[in-house]
């Protein structure tokens, strides 16, 4: 683990919880208003590339988490130890009325994550210019990616309308 830039993170946030993720990257926990603070923060660290958010549905728990993964682009040390270790960046916003901060501000990279995540999950992004479809061209009473999603009712209304093909014989 970096453990100059654990320490550094440590200090500067409330909140923080630190951990090892899969394949010994950091795992940050952040408060949700503590994202575009901390992506800042590991922007100016040399963490200068957002690889990638994405979203995982904790039905269960009542809440999305929101995980984001940053590396960097340069050879240069990151956050002076030599470390070149990814962060996973991660909060959790609730099921209901969900929402987090945009991170185009820090990553312009993040306008399409979002979109998706918006169009998929029905999170809605404090500051994001345009949410609109990205993937999908109709609307889903649930967003589909959601765990209370019915596919099999999905699959009934949509193609038990579609009539059957009839064989020439």
């Amino acid at each position: 683990m970096t453990s100059s830039l654990s320490t550094r993170l440590d200090a500067t946030f409330k909140g923080v919880e630190l951990g090892s993720g899969d394949d010994d990257r950091l795992a940050v926990s952040i408060p949700r208003e503590a994202v575009v603070p901390v992506l800042t923060f590991l922007k100016e660290e040399g963490y200068d590339y957002l690889q990638l958010i994405s979203c995982v549905d904790w039905i269960d728990r009542g809440e999305f988490e929101l995980v984001y993964l940053l590396s960097f682009y340069t050879e240069d040390e990151v956050g002076g130890d030599g470390g070149k270790q990814d962060v996973l960046l991660k909060t959790t916003v609730p099921r209901e009325q969900a929402s987090a901060p945009t991170a185009i501000g820090v990553f312009a990279i993040a306008e399409p994550h979002e979109r998706e995540i918006h169009e998929l999950y029905g999170i809605h992004f404090e500051g994001h210019p345009r949410l609109t479809p990205l993937l999908l061209d109709r609307d889903y009473e649930i967003p589909p990616f959601r765990k209370d999603f019915d596919t099999k009712q999905y699959v009934a209304d949509v193609f038990d309308r579609v009539p059957p093909v009839e064989e020439e014989g």
